[in-house]
């Protein structure tokens, strides 16, 4: 009698594979995929090998257990970046930039760092320029703290053990017991600041946007020069950059 995984094209169940392995809120065994996806283990053991020879999938350092590939990982970045609903994010960020009167960014966690996946610039002379694609640290970074925090507690230290804690200005936070309290403190406000951790002269607030699973996904975030919009009226805009976190976030239901 036929299995029913016959009837499905390989593709199809490579496909699948790839999106259990993306979703696992940690590295995925054979058996976590064996048990979510109901393949025969032989089956899907030669369907891993295959995408982990392409790099679409990749072995967990010192263990057996998968995690997406780069490969896998800069196809989701360009997608990202170029994807159809690019221009609808777009529009969310303009708005709120119009409201606030500074620049705003979207952005996403990529390994140990965060990438722009879109920015639109105030229209003030005193800016700091960053195309789509930049990537920034985790640290010392509104962005990056805030991805980082909302992690699986297993992931972000696994994550955060591994950063290197470079220090950019006088307020880079460069310990890691400090790191991880304010880890700690930014999961449960849900929202990160950068006072001139990363440049000096410039502060950073930033929310989550999650996406249909309710998981935290992106962020976005605004950027001042500490002369025009000091830290503490940056975070008067947290209701803002929560709307707009919001409107974007229904992007990713679609």
């Amino acid at each position: 009698m036929p299995r029913k995984e016959d009837n499905v094209p390989a593709t199809l169940r490579a496909v699948a594979v790839l999106e259990a392995v993306v979703a696992a809120e940690r590295p995925a065994s054979l058996a976590d995929l064996t048990a979510a996806l109901r393949l025969p283990k032989p089956t899907l053991y030669r369907m891993l090998a295959m995408l982990e020879k392409s790099g679409l999938v990749a072995r967990e350092p010192g263990s057996r257990r998968y995690t997406p590939g780069q490969r896998l990982a800069a196809l989701g970045r360009n997608v990202m970046l170029n994807g159809s609903l690019r221009t609808v994010r777009h529009a969310i960020l303009s708005r709120l930039v119009d409201e606030i009167g500074e620049t705003c960014n979207f952005t996403m966690l990529d390994g140990d760092a965060v990438v722009y996946l879109d920015r639109v610039e105030a229209a003030w002379p005193l800016r700091m320029n960053l195309s789509s694609g930049s990537r920034v640290p985790l640290h010392c970074t509104a962005s990056g703290k805030l991805l980082l925090a909302q992690l699986p507690k297993a992931v972000r230290e696994r994550i955060a053990a591994q950063l290197t804690l470079t220090r950019y200005t006088d307020t880079t936070n460069t310990d890691t017991c400090r790191l991880a309290a304010e880890l700690t403190a930014i999961r449960a406000r849900r929202y990160a600041t950068d006072n001139e951790e990363f440049h000096a002269g410039l502060v950073c607030v930033a929310v989550p946007v999650s996406d249909g699973s309710k998981r935290t996904c992106a962020a976005v975030a605004l950027h001042a020069p500490v002369s025009r919009m000091p830290l503490a009226r940056a975070l008067e805009h947290l209701p803002a950059l929560q709307r707009a976190a919001g409107e974007i976030a229904k992007t990713f239901a679609i």
